[in-house]
């Protein structure tokens, strides 16, 4: 089995300094579409620091997709120009014609990262529920690198455990850390220390990795790896280092009772 590491140089930037912590991110208005709903979902789709409002540049992914009962999708051709967080992002109107769980995914092209000399390429995740049918909640893509969910990863409370596995080329990635952030859509949380925006836990030796949420809302569940390759950097002529981001957009309902 591979091993992918994170290389000297780049864990020793990421120790030194308390970064923001970079996340794709695809964004439905709904995680689980009633027929009251309507007969369609809205994502926005960025890349950006969430906790923060922070918005990055997100140039036209490399592809775009939707997977419902084992058929993928290109929706690549869809996409809408959008200003999201105040940067370049994008929307889609996606219809649902049948009932059943909807994956999208999202392959970026490699962004070049000034601040930790390195590529990042987060292949991005969000599953959406319709009409009450949540057959296929646990598809496995097969992207380079992805959070399979091990828990259902919709229709839960805040404060339930959420389970996946990370997995880089099929297999499951042992110890592989686990960036947990919250999407602060109304800038109403705050924290006590800047070490405290990003969560991290550790997967087991088999690639589980487990966490609960303290509330409601959107939470990003980012595992990091460094590639078995390196690109080219224009700037400097010089092979840099990737950043491979397994990452999953979780939505957590408000518990309603006593």
């Amino acid at each position: 089995m591979k091993q992918y590491l994170v290389t000297a140089s780049f864990a020793a930037l990421m120790a030194a300094t308390p970064a923001l912590a970079h996340y794709g991110m695809i964004i439905p208005n709904d995680p689980m579409i009633s027929q009251e709903d309507g007969r369609s979902v809205d994502l926005t789709m960025s890349f950006s620091h969430p906790f923060e409002l922070d918005g990055m540049m997100l140039d036209k992914p490399a592809a775009f997709s939707v997977t419902h009962e084992g058929n993928t999708t290109d929706l690549l051709g869809g996409l809408q120009d959008a200003t999201v967080m105040e940067d370049q992002g994008y929307t889609l109107e996606y219809r649902l014609d049948r009932p059943g769980t909807y994956v999208f995914a999202m392959e970026p092209k490699p962004y070049w990262e000034p601040a930790e000399d390195a590529f990042i390429i987060h292949y991005t995740k969000t599953y959406v529920t319709a009409y009450g049918d949540d057959e296929g909640w646990d598809t496995e893509l097969g992207l380079k690198t992805e959070v399979v969910p091990l828990t259902k990863p919709f229709g839960l409370w805040e404060h339930n455990v959420f389970q996946g596995i990370i997995k880089m080329d099929g297999e499951p990635v042992p110890y592989a850390e686990v960036e947990v952030e919250y999407y602060n859509e109304d800038l109403s949380a705050t924290v006590p220390d800047e070490l405290m925006i990003t969560q991290t836990v550790k997967a087991d030796a088999d690639g589980v990795f487990t966490y609960a949420p303290p509330s409601s809302g959107w939470w990003g569940f980012a595992a990091l790896n460094t590639a078995d390759y390196t690109i080219l950097e224009e700037g400097s002529g010089e092979e840099k280092a990737v950043e491979l981001g397994a990452v999953i957009w979780v939505h957590f309902e408000e518990w309603t009772g006593n």
